[in-house]
């Protein structure tokens, strides 16, 4: 390999847009084709391929039962950090965070109203949920397996 096979390379490896390369065309169409029975077959076995739909229809439901007998099962699970959660945000250990984070939301309300809204309750909402977090830690951790 010389000096110019050298330069080449790294040239051709800056510039990757000066090499055309064309990709496969796609399955798509192959597929379709495929797919779609002629005209010819239509007229001559009607009665098949109604028959051919009529067996993959109850598959075809079979599945769509036990898709959505799943997304039930997933619909039952909760959190039980988020339990826990608010049961610590309503406790006596969290009722100053709570008190002060309410306070700022009607502080914020009531000057939203009037139009004169700077504030905002972040900084207290932080605090809530930190106060909330430390409570509920111990709790989740005799829970989860």
């Amino acid at each position: 390999m010389g000096i110019w096979d050298t330069i080449t390379d790294l040239v051709e490896a800056a510039t990757p847009w000066t090499t055309a390369e064309a990709e496969a065309p796609a399955q798509v169409e192959e597929q379709k084709e495929e797919a779609t029975p002629s005209k010819a077959e239509d007229t001559e076995e009607p009665e098949a391929a109604e028959a051919a739909e009529a067996e993959e229809a109850p598959e075809e439901e079979a599945e769509e039962e036990e898709e959505e007998e799943e997304e039930d099962d997933e619909e039952e699970l909760v959190d039980p950090k988020e339990k826990f959660e608010e049961e610590c945000k309503e406790s006596k250990q969290c009722a100053p965070a709570k008190h002060h984070f309410d306070e700022c939301v009607e502080r914020v309300t009531s000057a939203s109203a009037q139009g004169e809204s700077k504030e905002d309750c972040v900084e207290e909402f932080f605090h809530l949920a930190h106060c909330a977090s430390s409570c509920a830690a111990p709790k989740l951790w005799s829970v989860l397996k």
